[in-house]
């Protein structure tokens, strides 16, 4: 099911003007209101009106009327005195209804004057709409604050109601060709796309999960084959394989040399950031700094085990051994268990993994006393041991 929701406003002079809207793909629709434009161009399944009780209902159906004119000239002193109500608004919802063949649906909003308003309008919104809904926005008309309220409810109804939102379209009357007297439509739909890799970067930031952004960067133009390389790279990484998570990120680095959109420019250099690590020299390097990446996360657990594996990678690259030879680091890690850093390292894995016993350590107890008690102490032995 797709649905159209189209804003009313106020109009100027008590009517809208009338425009040659001009779409992206060069089709013209000359109409006092693009809702009707839209609603023809688009073919959804149901339409929206949202407006308040001082929007210009009586002139979206004046002249349309013919039939019911003590209706509309009701309804026309209700907008002017800004309190029509539901009632007034079904004759006019069902003359619609039989004029373009869908069901149509006139919503009362308040004024969205103060958050609660705002709140409300949110409220009505979720409760039009079926979950997984299509949904398309019109921000055209109704007041100029509508447009930022209009993109919130989008992302709200994505994560409430999972809806997939189409398209936001703007009827840029202020920007009218002088020439050709052509209006043009504009569609807002990289602000939502904006909006997506925000929320990525922020989730990313908090788990770690390299997978947020494989279909944004699908949605740029990278194939689906090499974005899925993000995923692969996040299961190496939290199978404290870095090894691999490294070649994996380093492959599709490289791919995202030929996407050059002007989303992904503007969040590339914020992407680049957050994988640094695997520009280290070394396995041990890139494990410490794996470490400290998990320790801002405040997964304590990886933060400890790729700190207690990036020292036993450093001792097996300073003897000039391959850091993935088995035995090798086995041998390394022998040594290590004699050095009280490793020891504690050691200890404090292994509390994490299977809870403190009576038997444990107390300097472990006293780190696991607290969160800010391990965050202090792996932070200190951070900079102490690793780089």
């Amino acid at each position: 099911m797709s649905t159209l929701i189209s804003f009313l406003g106020k109009g100027q002079n008590s009517s809208y003007r009338t425009a040659n809207y001009r779409f992206e793909d060069g089709s013209t629709y000359e109409t006092n209101y693009i809702g009707l434009a839209l609603a023809d161009k688009i073919k959804p399944s149901r339409l929206v009106l949202l407006g308040t009780a001082g929007s210009m209902w009586d002139v979206f159906f004046a002249g349309e009327a013919d039939n019911d004119a003590d209706q509309w000239i009701e309804l026309s002193e209700a907008v002017q005195a800004q309190s029509v109500h539901a009632a007034q608004l079904k004759p006019f919802e069902e003359f619609l209804q039989d004029k373009l063949g869908i069901p149509v649906e006139c919503v009362l909003i308040p004024f969205a004057k103060d958050t609660a308003e705002q709140i409300a309008i949110l409220s009505q919104l979720a409760d039009l709409l079926q979950p997984r809904e299509r949904i398309t926005l019109d921000v055209t008309h109704g007041f100029r604050h509508l447009p930022m309220l209009a993109l919130v409810a989008a992302r709200f109804l994505q994560t409430i109601k999972k809806v997939q939102v189409d398209h936001i379209y703007y009827g840029a009357l202020e920007m009218n060709d002088v020439d050709s007297k052509l209006t043009p439509v504009l569609t807002l739909d990289g602000l939502l796309q904006m909006l997506d890799w925000v929320d990525a970067l922020s989730s990313f930031d908090h788990n770690g999960d390299y997978a947020v952004f494989s279909k944004l960067l699908t949605q740029q133009g990278l194939e689906q084959s090499d974005a899925q390389l993000l995923e692969k790279a996040s299961f190496f990484e939290r199978t404290n394989n870095a090894p691999n998570a490294k070649q994996s990120l380093g492959t599709i680095f490289k791919k995202l040399k030929t996407v050059d959109t002007p989303i992904f420019t503007l969040f590339k250099p914020q992407l680049l950031d957050r994988v640094t690590w695997i520009k280290a020299e070394n396995r041990g390097l890139c494990e410490q700094q794996l470490a400290k990446k998990y320790l801002h996360q405040r997964d304590y657990l990886r933060a400890t085990i790729y700190a207690q594996e990036g020292m036993i990678s450093k001792r097996t690259h300073d003897c000039k051994e391959d850091t993935n030879n088995y035995d090798a680091r086995l041998a390394h890690q022998e040594i290590l268990k004699q050095n009280d850093d490793f020891r504690l390292f050691t200890n404090l894995r292994n509390a994490l993994v299977h809870g403190l016993g009576g038997s444990a350590k107390k300097d472990v107890q006293r780190i696991l006393s607290s969160e800010q008690a391990i965050k202090d102490s792996l932070r200190d032995r951070f900079e102490n041991l690793l780089d």
